[in-house]
């Protein structure tokens, strides 16, 4: 065995445990609470036997089985669901559990009334409807199964992987046990609960719902999946697909630093169907500006930039730019084109989406992860590769630099370029701060600032504590801004969530709730053009970025 290859089985071990405290795993939470709860001190354990065996079998050969039999690609998801929905009617009608179990209980060679056999199965169960975060490991894991390209080592990385997600639900699952453990006066009672609680997770599974719950938090786990994109990590996981050289290297480029130029784009290769749009080439894209999204519509780390991606068609698309969508799917329901287009339907995308249930496309681009961004300029080479979510702004800045705009205003930003005398475009991060007149900046920490005691006309100053970096400010505590202006219209590009308070000459004029992608807002709209002293007070975790004046 390769002592490097070795080094991946506890970073694998390692992304598992991340994936098991991460969002994606909250739909089966109550489930596994439940199910532990409802048992023998031991089930708790047969629930996570069950859940490593199916997870790491059939994400394996789920595809090529069901290919085999004959069967839909969806099958074992829906079996799954449906054993959950028995096993909840088992707990809440307790005669109809004993006819079921007695089948169950000779499979497990154990008297009647044992609940391993019930635990192995509802643990199973779980393991084909928990669908994991799209990180670099199941991304190689996923991608050599569907193309049924591995060997030891893959089932290896998956045992270990599996192992890794197991920990903290057994944790979970051996909580309800001793919880309910606690109470056992109640036991039928609970029972009963626990039963609804599972068809309740049932249902949400089945309608989709989970996908809604896991958008409702962020990706707090996101910098604990720097483990898993670190440079060893990266090298083996090639090495796990056969990708061989990595396709793209940085070339000299005489734009900008943070637009390098990675060579000519990969065409869309293997394709099985197009949604939203005639098939597509990279050719047939020139002189546009092309997004290419590598993305699968039950992976919550992709559900969280769609927003983004959409916002971004809406606006720019006339303005040149292209966004494709790959979906190429992580698990075997995902491959069902019936099931990509009812998603791509309700989540609302209207840019093109190519199926790549081959990983074709995904192999051209050597792509490792969900989701994956590759930005592509007019003469169709590669300016810029993003792997997993963030940076929105940074990405939204290098789309409009490719088409020619320019760079403060972002989303669905119109340009209201006045043409009376104003107070000129004002950057407020480090990098572009003019006509500032308070206290020293210390460049990307958080600092405080104090206002002077007066201010010119034109210039700007900062109050409590706040983050500038290179682009924006961030608001830490306290956080206030004063501009002497002329204007008569004052927008500012804001981000964050939370309530900025707008005053001018000393008194309140409105309190602006800010929320979702980074926009424009319109602080003040006057008949006339109008000279005064603004103050804007921040809550904490907003961002601000430029004012623009009409």
């Amino acid at each position: 065995m390769d002592a490097r290859f070795i080094l991946l089985i506890p970073i694998a071990l390692g992304a598992g445990v991340i994936t098991a405290i991460s969002p994606c795993v909250f739909p089966v939470l109550p489930i596994l609470f439940a199910g532990g709860a409802s048992g023998s001190r031991r089930k708790p354990y047969a629930i996570i036997a069950g859940l490593v065996t199916s997870f790491a079998t059939f994400t394996l050969v789920a595809t090529w089985l069901l290919d085999k039999l004959g069967l839909p690609q969806d099958f074992l998801r829906n079996l799954s669901i449906g054993l959950l929905f028995l096993l909840a009617a088992i707990l809440i009608f307790p005669q109809f559990g004993v006819l079921v179990e007695r089948p169950l209980a000779r499979l497990s060679r154990r008297k009647p009334g044992n609940d391993l056999g019930g635990g192995f199965v509802l643990g199973a169960s779980l393991g084909l409807v928990f669908v994991p975060c799209g990180g670099p490991v199941i991304g190689a894991i996923s991608a050599n199964a569907a193309r049924l390209h591995f060997g030891w080592q893959t089932v290896v990385i998956t045992v270990a992987y599996a192992l890794g997600a197991a920990i903290p639900m057994l944790a979970i699952a051996a909580l309800g046990q001793r919880v309910t453990g606690r109470i056992r006066g109640h036991a039928l009672e609970l029972r009963r609960a626990f039963g609804v609680v599972i068809a309740a997770a049932a249902f949400a599974i089945l309608f989709n719902a989970d996908q809604k719950l896991q958008t409702w938090f962020p990706n707090y786990t996101h910098a604990l999946q720097s483990l898993e994109r670190s440079s060893t990590a990266d090298k083996e996981l090639a090495k796990l697909q056969h990708r061989g050289k990595a396709r793209f290297t940085a070339q000299p480029t005489a734009a900008a630093a943070d637009l390098k130029n990675y060579g000519t784009a990969p065409d869309f290769a293997g394709i099985s169907a197009w949604l939203n749009s005639k098939p597509l080439t990279v050719s047939s894209l020139r002189g546009k500006v092309v997004l290419v999204d590598f993305w699968t519509y039950s992976c919550i780390n992709c559900l969280r930039t769609l927003p983004h991606l959409e916002a971004w068609d809406k606006r720019y698309r006339k303005d040149g730019l292209v966004i494709v969508g790959v979906h190429t799917p992580e698990f075997a329901f995902e491959h069902i084109v019936s099931n990509v287009r009812d998603a791509v339907h309700k989540l609302g995308v209207r840019y093109p989406v190519a199926i790549d249930d081959g990983y074709h496309t995904w192999d051209a681009y050597q792509n490792n992860a969900w989701p994956a961004e590759y930005l592509i300029d007019r003469t169709g080479h590669v300016r810029e590769i993003r792997a997993g979510e963030g940076d929105y702004d940074g990405t939204e800045g290098k789309i409009r630099a490719l088409l020619g705009m320019p760079g403060a205003q972002l989303a669905s930003v119109k340009d209201k370029t006045p043409t009376h005398l104003t107070t000129p475009e004002s950057y407020l991060g480090w990098e572009r701060l003019d006509r500032y007149g308070g206290s020293t900046i210390l460049p990307d920490r958080a600092n405080g600032y104090h206002f002077p005691v007066a201010l010119p006309l034109n210039e700007l100053a900062y109050s409590g504590i706040w983050k500038v970096e290179r682009q924006r400010i961030d608001a830490v505590h306290a956080a206030r801004l004063r501009l002497h202006f002329v204007a008569q219209n004052v927008y500012l590009v804001l981000g964050g969530t939370g309530r900025v308070q707008v005053l001018v000459d000393g008194k309140t004029v409105r309190t602006i709730p800010v929320s979702g992608i980074s926009r424009l807002y319109t602080l003040l709209h006057y008949p006339q053009e109008r000279e005064g002293q603004l103050e804007l007070r921040f809550t904490r975790g907003i961002s601000a970025y430029a004012f623009t004046f009409g």
